[in-house]
C-alpha cells in the first residue's frame, strides 16, 4: 500500500501562483509514476500532470507552460507548481500513484490521496 497526502491548496487570485505537495509513504517503491488530477464542481476528474521515476513528464494541454510537476525521491514527495492560475483551474486536486500503463489515464492509478481544494478568484 502507498499512502498519499496532499497539501498546499488554498484561495488565490487569478494570475497568482500556488504550489501543491504530495507526501508518499508506505511501499513507495512499488509505484512507477505519480500524477495530479483535478475535479471541478459538476465535472469529471481530469488528468493534469504526471511524472515517472525516469523523470519523464506529461501535461494536459490546459496547463502546459503554466504548471510544472517535480519530484524529490529522497523525501518521497511530488510537487505541482502552478503559475498564472486561471478561474478554470478551480478544483479539488488529487495526487495519485500508479504502477503500470499510460500515466494520463486515471484507471492506471492504484493509490489516491484525499485531495486538496484550489480556488482561484477574480
Amino acid at each position: 500500500q502507498v499512502q498519499l497526502v496532499e497539501s498546499g491548496g488554498g484561495l488565490v487570485q487569478a494570475g497568482d501562483s500556488l504550489r501543491l505537495s504530495c507526501a508518499a509513504s508506505g511501499r513507495t517503491f512499488s509505484a512507477n509514476f505519480m500524477g495530479w488530477f483535478r475535479q471541478a464542481p459538476g465535472k469529471e476528474r481530469e488528468f493534469v500532470a504526471s511524472i515517472r521515476w525516469s523523470a519523464t513528464t506529461y501535461y494536459a494541454d490546459s496547463v502546459k507552460g503554466r504548471f510544472t510537476i517535480s519530484r524529490d525521491n529522497a523525501k518521497n514527495m511530488v510537487s505541482l507548481q502552478m503559475n498564472s492560475l486561471k478561474l478554470e483551474d478551480t478544483a479539488v486536486y488529487f495526487c495519485a500513484a500508479g504502477i503500470s500503463g499510460l500515466t494520463i489515464s486515471e484507471k492506471n492509478y492504484n493509490y489516491w490521496g484525499q485531495g486538496t481544494q484550489v480556488t482561484v478568484s477574480s
